[in-house]
């Protein structure tokens, strides 16, 4: 597979914070994130998650290491055409919508990436429709975003980025300011990127049941890589990830406190209820006839 991001050693510290040694956002950081993926990074407030995310999308420049995007070295002198180019490859949706929205009415809004990489007017009609379309949001194309759910603002500046053409886009808590309905909306709407449009999805959330949907999911502790895998084999983890200053999910807490209080030898890597719910019963129920059998 081919990496559409790669970091090589990357360290970053904040200004003021260099002089002070050893303190860094992000610490001799390597990881790769490949075309087509669903990465989610999880980390507690200050793990370094949200710095990594602006260091992948050139917001921040590292103090050490490489950064590749799409195989183009971002650390290295580049004219402004050259910046702009790799920018255009990887978009970024924030926490506040409010924070990217820009114009009064919906489909200007969304018109406002392009027109700002000089596309022609026909071709920025042609995308903003098919953004809003694929964002669920067409029949609010002439609403004013003030008027919108806090889901559906959010929905609009992801039709935003879509219509810019990446080839990544980066969620940095993208549904921490929104109810469950709106989550649950974003979150639709981000599966629907990437599974069947094929753009690579980088999450970075504290919603446990949001990173289970990724392909992969990495989990930054102190500025470093701490763990990395698929949900079933990060999650299995629980003392790891409870030193690491986050929840697991429930039903896998469910049935690490099962294992250990009552013996049963229920698998971690499970984190579906219903699922759950068959396994404990299941166990029990052998464990119910182990016992009538001795």
């Amino acid at each position: 597979m081919n990496p559409i991001i790669k970091l090589e050693n990357v360290s970053y510290s904040y200004p003021g914070d260099e002089e002070e040694r050893g303190i860094y956002a992000v610490k001799n950081l390597s990881l790769e994130i490949n075309e087509g993926e669903f990465v989610a990074i999880l980390g507690h407030n200050g793990s370094g998650k949200s710095t990594c995310a602006k260091l992948m999308n050139m917001i921040l420049s590292p103090n050490e290491g490489k950064i590749f995007i799409d195989g183009k070295d971002i650390t290295e002198e580049m004219t402004d055409s050259d910046i702009l180019e790799v920018r255009k490859k990887v978009g970024m949706v924030f926490q506040n919508p409010d924070n990217q929205i820009v114009a009064t009415i919906v489909e200007e809004d969304v018109a406002f990436g392009p027109e700002n990489l000089g596309i022609e007017p026909s071709e920025i009609r042609r995308r903003v429709d098919e953004a809003l379309e694929i964002v669920n949001m067409t029949a609010y194309a002439r609403h004013a975003p003030h008027k919108l759910s806090g889901g559906q603002k959010q929905r609009v500046a992801i039709a935003g980025i879509i219509a810019m053409k990446p080839k990544c886009i980066i969620f940095d808590e993208s549904t921490a300011m929104l109810d469950p309905m709106g989550r649950k909306d974003v979150m639709n709407t981000i599966l629907r990127l990437n599974r069947e449009e094929g753009i690579t999805i980088i999450l970075i959330t504290h919603y446990m049941n949001e990173a289970s949907l990724a392909d992969r999911v990495i989990v930054m502790r102190d500025g470093e890589l701490y763990l990395e895998g698929k949900p079933q084999s990060v999650f299995c983890q629980t003392e790891k990830l409870w030193k690491a200053g986050l929840e697991v999910p429930q039903g896998v807490e469910l049935i690490y406190k099962l294992n250990q209080e009552l013996g049963l030898d229920i698998p971690l890597g499970v984190y579906d209820f219903d699922t759950c719910a068959e396994l404990i019963e299941k166990e029990i129920n052998k464990t119910g006839k182990n016992n009538a059998d001795s």
